[in-house]
């Protein structure tokens, strides 16, 4: 009988608000499905001694990568609801997976809750630097007299996606050329193998500073921090183009909304931080006042279907 009734009053007191109060009593996870070193592993290393302070509990980075950020993303929607697991999670992880794969082992749209966006990541589109293009006029000219080709990180990812984007834009014609990676995809632009790419922002200032390459404009809306001198590509000669990535932090769905509330508020008063701050434009990355969670589930439905129009324009459903 006595266990009865201590069952009974563990059980109220884990829906109770003061049980969400101790949260978290133990260590948290952040589950990174990328490799170390890369930025979104430098960022959230960065970020988690500060959310520790907050908290009160040490945050532990585990990379699990794998799968194209599918392995971990799977891990996290079947661990338990409790706060402990999350996941950094950049966008096509919860939006343009669920398109591209023909079979895929989570639900981007139901598996997960969001807790935090702190960033968003643009790319700079570059040409070799041997070419008579220096604008977007200039490569919209060129492309009427000569066959083009551009190089990305691999099919499905955003910078494809952005150049496809483009494309559709300009009303140009570019052939696709998938790379293992942006530091290969760029080397083929400086060699001339490809004509022109989306790079990232934090591999791009050095070359373009030794004139290796050119740059045309960035996929953001706003100039970004290591590149004040480069104009949007939506002030540049394509108005209203934007195709940024961008880094959320999401929990398995479940999780007590308290603990999000929690978990959230930690995030953003970390994402205020100057040094936080800093280290973001450091790497090429826009740092974002994160949303409220209602408003992030928003924002993520909105780019779910940006992204999957534009991979179904692409001709590239459930290539994966």
């Amino acid at each position: 009988m006595l266990r009865i009734l201590a069952a009974i009053a563990l059980a109220l007191c884990a829906g109770s608000p003061a049980f969400a109060e101790t949260f978290p009593s133990r260590p948290v996870t952040l589950v990174v499905p990328l490799g170390a070193g890369g930025a979104m592993d430098v960022i959230i290393r960065t970020m988690g001694p500060k959310l520790t302070e907050i908290l009160g509990q040490p945050m532990v980075v585990e990379n699990k990568t794998g799968g194209g950020t599918v392995t971990a993303a799977q891990f996290v929607a079947k661990s338990t609801p409790d706060g402990y697991t999350l996941l950094v999670a950049p966008s096509g992880t919860l939006t343009t997976n669920a398109v591209l794969y023909r079979s895929l082992p989570y639900d981007p749209m139901h598996d997960f809750v969001p807790i935090a966006l702190y960033a968003k990541v643009p790319f700079v589109l570059v040409v070799n630097s041997d070419l008579p293009i220096k604008n977007v006029a200039d490569l919209v000219k060129y492309s009427k007299d000569n066959k083009l080709s551009y190089s990305s990180t691999g099919t499905g990812a955003v910078p494809h996606l952005a150049t496809e984007l483009l494309k559709s834009a300009l009303g140009i014609e570019m052939t696709h050329v998938p790379y293992r990676g942006a530091p290969p995809a760029l080397t083929d632009v400086m060699a001339g193998h490809v004509q022109l790419t989306f790079a990232d922002p934090s591999l791009a200032p050095p070359l373009l500073k030794d004139g290796k390459i050119r740059a045309l404009g960035v996929s953001s809306l706003s100039r970004i921090g290591i590149m004040p001198d480069v104009l949007p590509l939506a002030e540049a000669g394509v108005p209203g183009f934007e195709a940024v990535s961008w880094h959320m932090v999401v929990a398995p769905v479940g999780t007590p909304p308290d603990v999000i509330g929690k978990l959230h508020a930690a995030f953003k008063a970390v994402g205020k931080q100057a040094e936080i701050h800093d280290k973001l434009v450091s790497m090429g990355l826009i740092p974002v006042d994160t949303p409220s969670v209602p408003d992030l589930k928003k924002f993520l439905e909105a780019e779910t279907v940006k992204w999957r129009q534009q991979v179904e324009k692409a001709g590239i459903a459930g290539s994966m």
